[in-house]
This record gives structure tokens, sequence and C-alpha cells, in this order.
């Protein structure tokens, strides 16, 4: 599928200039022309005749770097020697690298970490196999597993293209909640082969991370997993969106003085995510769920060839709405889109019902723009960082496998995602919660401790956890 790929980023153009032919004010003409934001000027080689500079220009997209280099090249007396992306310098050789927990300095620490006295170790992991949670890196390890299926907004892009996105993941991982995490992309899309290579690999990994696996295919090969292994299984697409999403519902309730258990809600876009946000909803006791795809409302008796369609016909729609978007709209108090641009217009959300909620997902281009929405919308939300109240899985993953590293959970219930989403809310103290500030920022040091926390009081109570483990925070497991 073509992606729209956009955000800000800087770009290095190192120019040769001949002094007598051309003038900087030209240069700085032609990349403003072009759209670029000249933001760093630096020399680095002065000579009698020419100049070479480097510039830093911010940029939004491919299409205007290609565009400023294009209007510097019919400058008389300008060469561009070479331009240097900051995103793509930032990947070079890869995002992450493995480190020694502890240096090897003589011949005694080598006999302890490998041959002969890790011997020892072997043989206790050989008698005992649940010991390798301790004496491995399974304790604190997990793996984020994709077929490259479902990048992104970027499609099926296979697993070379999804191993970025997969390194940033794992970085994540260490930098929000210290978990180690390893990116596993695998050259096969036949969904018995990657249960069987998942399993295969599950004794290295205390958890698995599923990523960017195409619908309907995700839902097979993570239930199965989560079946078929005694480690958590998680595929974050579905269950890090749903829980984030349920986070931001619980605030934006409270400032419109609604009961979420009493609104209208309507899901566009019966996808993974879609699916996984209804289940989330219907937990947290949620009835009025009216699902909407290409194909209209989802209605329970009609034939749907898609099985979980007809789960989902099955849970949802008890009044048995039918039509289009613009049909079910009426009287919703809350819209969440996990669908594509532009489906939902200001007349659909002049027809919800008082202080309507908007939670528009779709990235890069949300289902409706915040500004058409802001003056008929109390609650806005989307999945993007430029704009308020941005629902982003970075709130819910980190956390939710800290949790379960630590308690040593066998799996993840739903009272655990629901006691992640609660905790997530419960960042946003009642006297900061406003229209623009429902759910924490990504930064926020405290989600994932009250999430960690959240979820192994969650898990003590579903009797999952095979750990005993003492809890950080004053207040995490709360729920309200």
């Amino acid at each position: 599928m073509a992606a729209n790929i956009s955000g800000s980023t800087n770009i290095i153009l190192r120019l040769e200039i001949d002094k007598s032919v051309s003038s900087f004010g030209q240069i700085a003409t032609a990349i403003n022309d072009a759209g670029g934001d000249i933001v760093a000027i630096d020399v680095t080689q002065a000579g009698r005749t020419t100049t070479i500079r480097d510039i830093t220009v911010n940029i939004t997209d491919q299409q205007q770097s290609d565009l400023i280099v294009e209007k510097l090249g019919v400058l008389p007396g300008v060469r561009v020697i070479n331009v240097s992306d900051q995103t793509f310098l930032m990947h070079l050789g890869g995002k992450i690298e493995t480190v020694p927990k502890l240096p090897i300095k003589n011949r005694d620490d080598l006999s302890r970490v490998y041959t002969p006295g890790v011997a020892r170790v072997c043989m206790a992991i050989h008698e005992d196999p649940s010991k390798a949670h301790t004496l491995t890196i399974k304790r604190n390890t997990v793996a984020v597993v994709s077929d490259g299926s479902a990048v992104l907004g970027l499609g099926n892009i296979g697993p070379e293209a999804a191993m970025p996105v997969m390194e940033g993941k794992a970085m994540l991982f260490k930098q929000m909640a210290g978990v180690d995490a390893f990116p596993l992309c695998l050259n096969t899309q036949d969904t018995e082969e990657i249960i069987a290579i998942v399993k295969a690999l599950a004794p290295s990994f205390g958890g698995i991370n599923l990523e960017d696996i195409s619908s309907p295919r995700c839902f097979e090969i993570e239930e199965r997993l989560i079946q078929e292994l005694d480690i958590p299984v998680f595929h974050d697409d579905q269950h890090g969106t749903a829980v984030v999403i349920l986070a931001g519902l619980i605030n934006a309730a409270k400032i419109v003085g609604k009961r979420l258990e009493a609104c209208k809600v309507v899901v566009c876009g019966i996808g993974a995510a879609g699916i996984a946000c209804t289940k989330m909803l219907h937990a947290a006791g949620i009835t009025n769920i009216v699902g909407v795809d290409r194909e209209g409302a989802i209605v329970r008796g009609r034939e749907y060839a898609n099985a979980a369609w007809r789960w989902y016909a099955e849970h949802t729609n008890p009044h048995g709405e039918s039509g289009k978007l613009s049909d079910v709209i009426a009287g919703a108090d809350i819209f969440i889109g996990l669908s594509g641009p532009r489906v939902l217009s200001v007349e659909d959300v002049k027809r919800m019902g008082r202080d309507p909620i908007v939670f528009a997902m779709a990235n890069p281009t949300p289902e409706i723009a915040p500004e058409e929405a802001e003056p008929y919308v109390r609650v806005m939300a989307t999945g993007r960082s430029d704009y308020p109240n941005q629902i982003n899985n970075v709130l819910c993953f980190p956390g939710i496998f800290r949790g379960v590293l630590d308690c040593r959970a066998s799996r993840i219930t739903e009272s655990m995602k629901l006691a992640a989403a609660y905790a997530i809310a419960s960042v946003v103290g009642e006297d900061e919660l406003n229209e623009h500030y429902i759910i924490p920022s990504v930064f926020n040091h405290n989600v994932v401790e009250k999430v960690r926390d959240a979820v192994i009081i969650a898990a003590y109570e579903d009797g999952v956890a095979r750990r005993r483990t003492a809890l950080r925070g004053d207040d995490s497991s709360e729920r309200k």
C-alpha cells in the first residue's frame, strides 16, 4: 500500500559555493522557497574563491528535501556535495547493541562466566528449568517479533524493512522500563511457521511482544502462542492501543460528566485494534458499542466470512443498528476511529450526542482534522504527537512487560490490561485534568511504575504470578 511518510526532520546540505558567482542570500532564498527552514550554518572550509558550508535545514518530508536540492542545483556557482538526513544518520549500523553486564578482566572471571564454572549453572537449570528465569537473560528479556506484514502506515513491507521499527521498540522498552528487548523479524508470513518459530525461540525470553502482523492472522498467532507457551504473549497493536484508548476515555468521561457504562460508542475500523478495543470497552462495562467498517455496521444475524467479525456481530450492537457510519453515529457519545483518513465528517460530529468525545486515531491523517472538529467536539484525541491528547502505545507496553517480568506472570489477562488502563489514567491528577490533557506524556516517569504495580496486583489476583515482588508506587493499583 502507498504511505504518506511525513514528520519533521533535519537534513544537512554540504555546499561548495563560488563566492564570485553566488551569494548566501540566493541560497537561503532558494531553500526558503522550497519550504525549508534553515536552523544552522557551519563553515567547514574557506578558500580564496570558494567556501564549503554545512547548512542544517528543517523539512517535513522527503519531497521537500528533493525540491531543495533541485533548486540549489540550478543556482550558478553552487555545487551540492552531499545531503545527510539526521534520521538516517541515527539508524547507521542499527540503533541497539548488546553490552556485557560485567567485564572479564582475568582468567578467574573467564572461568566463572564461561568454562568451566558455567557448567554448574547449566546443570542447575537442567535439574530445575524454572531457574532459567533467575540465572539467564530470560529474567528481563522480551522478543519483539514481526513478519513485516502490517508495519505502521506502510503495509506489507517485509522483515528487513520492518527492522528499524522493531529496533526502535526495543529502545523504548529499555529506556522507559529497563526491559531488555531484541527485534526478531521473520522471513515468513505463514501462520503455522510463525507459531513454530516463536515457540522454538521462547526458552531465551521472558515474554513475547508481537508487532505489526496483519489481521486476521494476528488473532490466531497470538491466541495459539498464549495457549502453548508459559510466558506472556502480547500483540501490542491490538492490546496496547486498546489499553491507552480506555485510559483516555476514563478521563474524558470525567470531563463531560458521563458514566462510561452508559455511553454509546461507535468504533470505526474493525481490524485487530478495533476488536481488541471493543473487548477492552466491554471489560470496562460498556455494552452499547456499534462497530462500522467498509461494509457498514456489523449486525447480528448476517453472514461474515471473517471469524473475528462473527464474534463481533454476536457481542456488539445490542439495538441492531444498520447502515453507514453517518447512520449509526446519531446520538453517539464517543467515536473511536481506527480506520483511515477523513471518514468522519463535520456533519457526522454534529449528529452525535451532547459534549461528544472523538478519538481519531488514523495516522498520519486522522478520521477528521482536529481543526474541523474543534467547534463541535468537547474532547478530541489523535495518534499524532503534534496535537494534544496523543494516544500512544508507549504509555502501555513498557509498564505491562516490566510488571509481568517482575512477578514472572505466565500470561497477561484482561484484568491486568484493565488495571493498566486505570493506572495510566490515574497519572493525570484531578487538578490537571482538562479537555487538552486527558492522557499523560510518554515521558512522564510515573507511568511505568504505576502500570507495573497495577499489573502485578492484578496478576496476583488472577493467579498467574509465579514470583512475589515488592511494589514501587504508593497508589499504583488504585482503580476508580
